[in-house]
């Protein structure tokens, strides 16, 4: 059916609503590899070397604060950052150590969710979009067989299949959204587990005064 149409063919065929998923696609993608190269850097450091190093510069340098924000700001990781902010705390004295290292995780979360519920949300309503353009599609090609008074069995089938595009569409833009979306939550669920282990194991060593 589409062997001798080009791409702009199909998109004229489709409707408006494919031209949007089109546009929804694009950044679906966009913001898929962005936060996929996001996500990359970010875990690269693992909790076991983070956790080990930063055990191993208390032990060793006895507690030298500069040393150890060094440490973190050479570190592209939420769990860096949150340490961070507790030796800070701790550095000026202050008693709400972990507090200040839960605000820190909440800023971190919320960084780490930029972006993603659009993804989600991008997967929820395309399926519905290409829906929307299908019902549009049969519902034009009914009205020019009847404004034509003739048409057969194939005539229906043709409209329909080029309506059917929408659909088509509407799943190629929701599936790898929706599994995109997935990936992403496990992976900030898994951020969250790290950041919170690394405040309270930084906490104890901080209160046992090595």
């Amino acid at each position: 059916m589409f062997e001798d149409k080009s791409f702009i063919d199909i998109l004229t065929m489709g409707g408006w609503t494919l031209y949007v998923l089109l546009v929804l696609s694009v950044f679906s993608i966009t913001i898929i590899c962005l936060k996929l190269g996001e996500f990359y850097t970010k875990s690269k450091v693992t909790r076991v070397y983070f956790i080990s190093k930063l055990v191993d510069k208390i032990d060793i340098n006895k507690l030298d604060f500069d040393d150890i924000i060094n440490f973190c700001d050479t570190l592209n990781s939420p769990m860096a950052v949150v340490v961070k902010s507790g030796i800070n705390a701790f550095r000026r004295d202050e008693n709400n150590i972990i507090e200040a290292m839960e605000r820190e995780i909440m800023v971190q979360t919320m960084n780490l969710e930029k972006f993603v519920t659009i993804i989600g949300t991008l997967g929820g309503i395309a399926v519905y979009i290409g829906l929307f353009g299908t019902v549009l599609g049969i519902i034009k090609a009914f009205h020019n067989i009847s404004k034509l008074g003739s048409g057969g069995i194939s005539v229906v089938i043709g409209g329909v299949s080029e309506a059917l595009i929408s659909t088509a569409a509407g799943l190629f833009v929701a599936i790898p959204a929706v599994i995109a979306y997935n990936f992403f939550t496990k992976k900030i669920d898994k951020f969250i587990i790290n950041m919170e282990y690394c405040s309270s194991r930084v906490y104890e060593i901080l209160k046992r005064g090595n």
